[in-house]
């Protein structure tokens, strides 16, 4: 074919193989192309053009391991990366044509049902996830459907779920979106999640249960689950309501075996219905992959499970998603294969070490005072100290952005809109020694913040922070 004058013969073959991907490569065409905004542009680019530009402005994000605000895994090894890489392209849903990666799910559960002391293991069901707010809606709607099957022909009688006011925002979601009453215990002085006398207080014969939190977003701490359930098993015995708990233990149930041992908070006590967990944040994968486990199979209403037929197989769904990817799975069971017990209770309690001397490090200074020590979860919360005016939680968090350090301050719920804190979280692969550039750059910045001319204007505050 006779190719036109100044046209490269690379067009010529685009052309003929109507494949855009073959394209030539200009040396100057990434500085002449700005990235579409609004709308496809007409044209293809060349894949290290697309890349390059993409690769330039995610430079405007902030590191991810510097990322102190978040729960979620920012680091994993190269072989489970690589793992990962090989299982881009794997639907989760379809477990007839990937049974390896089913039976990597089935195991999981199987571990999770081990690690929280599930009675009869084999009488456990559960499920992959795309993270806790997915296994929080499911576990809701198990709830939900329990009470709904007790309740007489025409009840009108409406349902309500009790927690405290420093739950994280997905349940307040599930009660609006499955039309729940939220009944959210207070916050009160020193008191800053929900307690078994608060909790049985809001409790009632149309409560479908209470919601206890193993690792509060807001400062890391336990909620007293045992004193919770032993509340309710007492109200049982008064009024014949029987409540049943679920865990949130995003974080923490991934902690408490490890470290925590002797803390009864799991399926040992007969009251916990359900339990859900985040595999990417302290279970240690890239998100995005949670976990719910239900104790016995009849604490899961059967008609919420479908039997689908599928690709040429009969399939058990109860999730709320269908396709997903299946390389968060693969790497959650090389992360249990690879560590075991003992390497996630090493890796955890490094991640607690740094968290108990980040805050001794920061109380040092004399000016914050410790509202968690991260001796639970390993993350916690501070405050300014009584006596420091010339600056306040957000002008911290601001100069800390200026090294890179991503650090929340916020508010807590209502009724303690008052205490204005800042949060750590120490994840796997935040070191000793990136905590020592930390407190050394905090108290760099403290200098400079109480250094600071008299009526300078305040730092600009950063949009709120909502865990």
């Amino acid at each position: 074919m006779a190719l036109h004058s100044g046209r490269h013969p690379q067009d010529a073959v685009t052309e003929r193989n109507g494949n855009p991907f073959a394209t030539v490569a200009n040396p100057a065409l990434a500085q002449q192309l700005a990235p579409p905004l609004r709308a496809l542009a007409d044209d293809p680019v060349p894949a290290d053009v697309a890349y390059q530009l993409v690769h330039d402005e995610l430079l405007l994000d902030g590191r991810s391991r510097l990322n102190l605000a978040t729960f979620v895994t920012t680091w994993m090894e190269p072989q489970a990366a690589r793992l990962m890489a090989e299982c881009a392209d794997k639907n989760m849903i379809d477990k007839d044509e990937y049974p390896q990666t089913a039976e990597f799910e089935r195991r999981c559960v199987n571990m999770l049902a081990d690690l929280w002391h599930a009675p009869d293991p084999d009488d456990v069901v559960g499920c992959s996830t795309t993270g806790s707010s997915e296994a929080a809606m499911l576990a809701g709607m198990a709830l939900k459907r329990r009470w709904a099957a007790r309740q007489p022909a025409g009840s009108t009688a409406r349902p309500n779920i009790v927690m405290g006011s420093n739950v994280q925002v997905c349940w307040e979601k599930f009660a609006n979106y499955w039309e729940v009453e939220p009944r959210m215990a207070k916050l009160h002085g020193d008191t800053l999640h929900l307690t078994a006398q608060d909790a049985v207080a809001l409790c009632d014969e149309n409560t479908i249960g209470v919601v206890a939190i193993l690792g509060s977003t807001f400062d890391g701490s336990y909620e007293p689950v045992a004193e919770i359930a032993a509340a309710l098993d007492d109200l049982q015995e008064r009024t014949g309501w029987d409540i049943p708990v679920h865990v949130d233990g995003a974080s923490g149930a991934m902690i408490a075996p490890f470290l925590d041992p002797d803390l009864e908070w799991d399926f040992q006590l007969g009251r916990v219905a359900s339990i859900n967990t985040s595999g990417h944040k302290y279970g240690l994968v890239y998100p995005g992959v949670g976990w719910v486990l239900w104790r016995t199979r009849s604490a899961l209403p059967k008609e919420l499970v479908f039997d689908v037929s599928y690709l040429g197989g009969s399939m058990p769904t109860f999730a709320l998603n269908f396709s997903r990817p299946g390389a968060e799975v693969v790497a959650q069971y090389y992360t249990f294969f690879r560590l075991g017990r003992e390497g996630f209770r090493a890796v955890q309690q490094a991640a607690r070490d740094v968290a108990v001397h980040l805050s001794s490090g920061i109380e040092a200074t004399g000016q914050f005072r410790l509202i968690t020590r991260g001796d639970q979860v390993p993350a916690f919360a501070f405050t300014t100290a009584p006596g420091v005016t010339g600056f306040d939680v957000f002008d911290v968090s601001r100069v800390l952005r200026e090294r890179g350090w991503l650090v929340p301050a916020y508010t807590f719920p209502a009724d303690r809109t008052d205490l204005a804190v800042l949060r750590i979280v120490v994840r796997n692969g935040f070191t000793m020694d990136l905590a020592n550039l930390f407190l050394a750059d905090l108290n760099r910045m403290l200098s400079y913040l109480k250094d600071r001319p008299a009526g300078m204007p305040p730092f600009p505050r950063a949009t709120a922070f909502r865990h």
